[in-house]
């Protein structure tokens, strides 16, 4: 028999997790108004279709860019040949100012210190060759990304250990949690490399707060650490607040061109903010020379295409079209989450205050037989085979709490959310703990919610991570 690798041959992966099933039923029935209005809602896919009209329009106005044209002339040859891995630099500055501009210019990036990649997906795990050895371990607050098992640890041999956060502030970051963390990892021999953080945060839908942002700068310059900061999701703000970036945090504790500045890196796509997962788009931005000349190395493996640098390029440049496009994308976001939340309210059922994302951390805790893993599970078997609705379990984002969903909202229209809402309810109202809960009794229940500890302890297993799609 052909000897085979143990990345073949083991479940590293996470491809047969259990959480995959629902992903596994939807592709089978999938929901379409005319064709199968019966078949399952896919709300666990974190995409952004809100705008693509407007995408469309700028295409429809600028056909030189989608037509690889240049001044009306064809430059598909000069694009079709080798390009080099450090990619086009009029892309890469186009990036640097659309990234400058989500923060509200009051940081700049230097084009020559970005690295592109195909997605965030490789560029964190570019991130973890460069910053890890295998075993070496970097400390995530729960609940996190699920995919992240895979994108981090899968190939590079590195490992999670989780900052425990609790509904009890919103799931905010503690200098307790922090140091519990750091001292697990100490006891299962690991050394600790650095910290990720998502802010905003998926699956949370909330941005970090300063406070958390100073904490954390403080807490990677007292242990000698790295911090990686995925903000992927940084221009889908649609609350009164403003995205606070770390580069802000830097900025104002004027540590730029300090030793903790080389070791706090960025990571950005277009996927969430423009909704373009199927370009495949990430970048590094570093400020670490040495990281900047790996990762641009390692890049090799996973490339952005030149013809998509050079229609993004093209894009990003028309800075009309990009501030009207963030206005009218935060504003469609704010709209569509308002809408959700209504409709969860409607079914007696409370989600995290957000003010970012694509999806809603939503509380489904009274709908539990018992506060276990095991009657979340049970719950979500029930919402995707027989609501046919499929949503993220909380435990798949390794929560310390049963009973909490991650809800996506933005990947279908008004009527299918709305067809979602409707099932639900249903649901909920067929359930004992739907049948005791009246449209009158609604305020009272999340009151007594909100005043609700969680006590839970949730088990830290190494080999039993499961993904999730970005």
């Amino acid at each position: 028999m052909k000897q085979l690798s143990t990345k073949v041959t083991s479940n590293g992966h996470g491809q047969d997790s259990s959480y995959l099933l629902g992903w596994e039923e939807y592709e089978k029935n999938p929901y379409d108004e005319i064709k199968n209005p019966n078949g399952m809602i896919q709300m666990g896919l974190a995409e952004n279709q809100l705008c693509f009209d407007l995408i469309e329009s700028w295409l429809a106005k600028n056909p030189d860019a989608a037509s690889l044209k240049r001044n009306g002339q064809s430059i598909f040859k000069e694009l079709a040949l080798f390009q080099d891995y450090h990619g086009m630099p009029e892309f890469k500055k186009a990036m640097a100012e659309f990234m400058e501009e989500i923060r509200g210019n009051r940081v700049t990036f230097n084009p020559k210190k970005i690295v592109l990649a195909a997605g965030s997906t490789s560029a964190n795990e570019t991130l973890m060759f460069c910053l890890a050895e295998p075993g070496d371990a970097f400390l995530l607050p729960t609940p996190y990304y699920p995919g992240f098992d895979r994108d981090l640890k899968w190939r590079t041999g590195a490992e999670i250990v989780p900052i425990h956060c609790s509904s009890s502030n919103g799931f905010q970051i503690t200098e307790s949690a922090l140091q519990q963390a750091y001292q697990q990892a100490h006891k299962l021999g690991l050394k600790v490399k650095g910290v990720l953080v998502t802010n905003p945060s998926n699956p949370l839908g909330t941005a970090l707060t300063r406070r958390e942002l100073n904490l954390l700068v403080d807490f990677i310059t007292s242990k000698n650490i790295h911090l990686i900061s995925d903000e992927i999701y940084s221009g889908t703000m649609f609350g009164f607040e403003q995205f606070i970036s770390v580069m802000d945090v830097l900025k104002d504790k004027k540590l730029e061109n300090t030793d903790v500045t080389k070791r706090v890196h960025v990571v950005y796509s277009l996927s969430k903010d423009l909704g373009l997962p199927g370009f495949r788009v990430g970048a590094i931005y570093s400020n670490d020379d040495m990281i900047v000349s790996a990762a641009t190395k390692m890049s090799s493996f996973g490339l952005v295409s030149s013809q998509t640098q050079y229609l993004l390029s093209a894009l990003l440049s028309d800075k009309k079209f990009t501030s009207q496009y963030l206005e009218e994308n935060q504003k469609r976001l704010k709209s569509r989450q308002k809408r959700l939340v209504s409709g969860l309210e409607s079914a007696g059922i409370t989600c995290l205050r957000s003010n970012a994302g694509l999806f809603c951390w939503v509380d489904m805790r009274h709908l539990l037989d018992t506060n276990t893993f095991e009657a979340e599970l049970d719950l979500w078997k029930k919402i995707v085979y027989n609501v046919k609705l499929n949503i993220s379990p909380g435990s798949s984002c390794h929560c310390t709490e049963p009973g909490w969903f991650r809800v996506c909202f933005a990947n279908m229209s008004e009527d299918t959310l709305d067809l979602a809402l409707k099932r639900l309810k249903t649901f909920v109202e067929s359930t004992d703990c739907g049948r005791m809960i009246s449209r009158s009794s609604h305020e009272r229940l999340k009151s007594l919610r909100k005043k609700t500890v969680s006590n839970w302890v949730f088990r830290v297993s190494w080999s039993d991570r499961v993904p999730d799609e970005r």
